[in-house]
């Protein structure tokens, strides 16, 4: 992937401050909230039904994360997902420890008719919802990215969209090019909501890039540069939280991510 077109959607990210309308857990509310500021975008977390429906169709994006879903959340979801979808608008699907618990396995299974523009998870979740295994241990993955890569193409073929498997190397396909994405810290496995908030930062990268490949491959990539700064200044998980939403503010340039195709 042409390097040059991924810091072109930084500029754009700048530029137009997408709104992104997050339904999403709430664990990790606060800094999603702060990831999206820290980047330039606008967040949004309006769960309630009779809102999410109508404010879903007005953003620039939306995120759906089923991390801490309930029967409430999971109507609002509902409601934002085919909204969205209705009205043009992308929308990022979360599927965090699907696999492993019916409810939300459910849900996640009947969201996709509601064609996400990206299905962003970790390796375990992204194989059990295309069908292909049976989750992880709740929130941890049990299987490499790699190692869905078959499941991921087969998910991006069924929703027309683009799948993103996080893992050592984040793995992101719309089912005909397939793109990598190295770096980042381990530090990130220890900072409650990163990957959750890495799903808020690619819907906000969709709505401004040229294709949601593009998006999500320069999400991850702005994640895992973001990651390698803080990572090298901060002692430990406590320092490496603050630190990383400064260096999310400060790249501009994402032209030095390890990405290949």
């Amino acid at each position: 992937m042409d390097a040059a077109a991924l810091t072109a959607a930084r500029s754009a990210l700048t530029g137009a401050a997408p709104l992104v309308h997050c339904l999403t857990n709430t664990v990790v509310q606060t800094l999603t909230a702060n990831v999206l500021l820290a980047v330039g975008a606008a967040p949004a977390m309006v769960d309630e039904p009779l809102e999410a429906e109508g404010f879903a169709a007005v953003a620039s994006a939306v995120l759906v994360n089923v991390g801490t879903v309930n029967q409430r959340t999971a109507e609002a979801m509902r409601r934002a997902a085919r909204s969205a979808s209705a009205a043009g608008t992308p929308w990022v699907l979360d599927p965090v420890a699907v696999g492993g618990l019916a409810f939300r396995t459910d849900l996640a299974g009947e969201l996709l008719g509601s064609r996400p523009a990206v299905v962003r998870g970790n390796a375990s979740e992204v194989m059990a919802l295309a069908g292909a295994g049976a989750g992880g241990r709740g929130v941890d993955s049990t299987a490499s990215a790699d190692e869905a890569l078959d499941a991921a193409v087969a998910l991006a073929a069924r929703t027309g969209g683009v799948v993103a498997v996080s893992g050592e190397v984040d793995v992101v396909t719309d089912g005909s090019r397939t793109v990598r994405v190295g770096g980042g810290s381990v530090l990130l496995t220890r900072t409650t909501g990163a990957g959750c908030a890495l799903g808020a930062l690619v819907a906000a990268y969709v709505a401004v890039a040229d294709d949601p490949l593009t998006g999500a491959v320069a999400a991850h990539a702005h994640v895992a540069l973001a990651a390698e700064a803080a990572a090298a200044v901060a002692s430990g998980p406590g320092t490496f939280a603050p630190l990383w939403l400064d260096a999310l503010d400060a790249v501009t340039d994402l032209s030095a991510a390890e990405v290949t195709a």
